[in-house]
Formats: C-alpha cells, structure tokens, sequence
C-alpha cells in the first residue's frame, strides 16, 4: 500500500488541522535493566523453565505497521495505527493517489 509522505490531519497541540510529515514507527532497543527485564529473568532462574508458554506456531502472517505524524507547525509527534499489510511504501504526496 502506498501512503503520501504529507497528510493534512488534527494536531492537539496546535488544536487545528495542519500539515504532518508521515514515517514508520520502529521500536526501539530493549533496556536489559528494565524492571520487566529483571523480573522476566529472576522468574525463568531455576527449575521450572520459562514463564510463559513459547509460542510454537503463529496465527498472523502481516504486523500492524504504526504510521508516526510529525506536525509541521510544532513538531508535536502522534502515532496512527494502521491496517494490516505487507508492504508499506511512504511515496511523494502527488503519487500516493495516481499509480
């Protein structure tokens, strides 16, 4: 799916509609001295093996891909979740619609 790399959507911060500069959300990297780190490892120490069951198969084949919206105006950052697909291709804002 193609999205344009510009969208004119609400800001809370300015309280109005204004330009936002569209990218992928990607997550970041895992603190190992998290709490939920530290926790997830004291629980697995020892007999008894890992906390969770381990998931043996996996139902979904696509991720929701997350779309973060910079505001132009402010630089106020939201986040939209998006659909499921494949592929997410970030074009100019005159060709998301004409291919």
């Amino acid at each position: 799916m193609k999205v344009p790399n510009v969208i004119v959507t609400y800001c809370p911060r300015c309280r109005k509609h204004t330009e936002h500069s569209v990218s992928l959300y990607k997550k970041g990297k895992d603190r190992k001295l998290a709490w939920g780190a530290r926790r997830h490892e004291w629980e697995k120490k020892g007999y008894g093996g890992q906390k969770e069951p381990e998931l043996k198969r996996t139902a979904k084949t696509t991720k929701k891909q997350t779309l973060k919206l910079k505001c132009k105006v402010c630089g106020h950052v939201t986040m939209r979740e998006g659909i499921r697909l494949k592929k997410l291709e970030i074009v100019e804002a005159g060709r998301a619609k004409g291919e």
